[in-house]
């Protein structure tokens, strides 16, 4: 399968699972993929199993065997800074040496000021792509926050 059908395979899977996630007024819906040779090792959304989980974090954790190499589908720009956890999730997946980040949307100003986390993913090697004919589907889990 080609790497844009792969892309918008994984894709839809994220933006499905971040319309699972519970509403937040202080926090954003983003759902995550980590996938290691064409297969899903590890899926996560927002708030799946602690009011301060982001998707990208909950994904390593649930993560089936080994990610280094592998690429992350995530509905939102990894976030760069964050105040609820010692480590961002842009860290979290540099130092899990992911090798490729795909994400729908960046990070809004709206909780944190110049999110950051493209750079800190961009810095660490990792590989970057966005999906912006993904953005539509990507805010719609966000529409409370309007």
């Amino acid at each position: 399968m080609p790497e844009s059908e792969a892309d918008a395979r994984w894709m839809a899977r994220a933006v499905a699972l971040a319309e699972r996630c519970p509403p937040s007024r202080t926090a954003f819906s983003v759902g995550a993929v980590i996938v290691v040779d064409g297969r899903a090792v590890g899926e996560g959304y927002s708030r799946a199993e602690d009011p301060s989980d982001h998707a990208e974090e909950v994904a390593l954790r649930r993560a089936d065997g080994p990610v280094e190499g592998a690429t992350v589908y995530s509905t939102m720009e990894p976030c760069g800074l964050r105040a609820s956890r010692p480590l961002p999730c842009a860290r979290l997946l540099a130092e899990a040496k992911i090798a490729r980040v795909v994400y729908a949307i960046a990070e809004p100003e709206r909780f944190v000021q110049a999110p950051s986390g493209i750079a800190v993913l961009r810095e660490a090697g990792v590989r970057v792509r966005a999906m912006p004919e993904f953005a539509e589907a990507a805010e719609r889990p966000n529409a409370h926050l309007r």
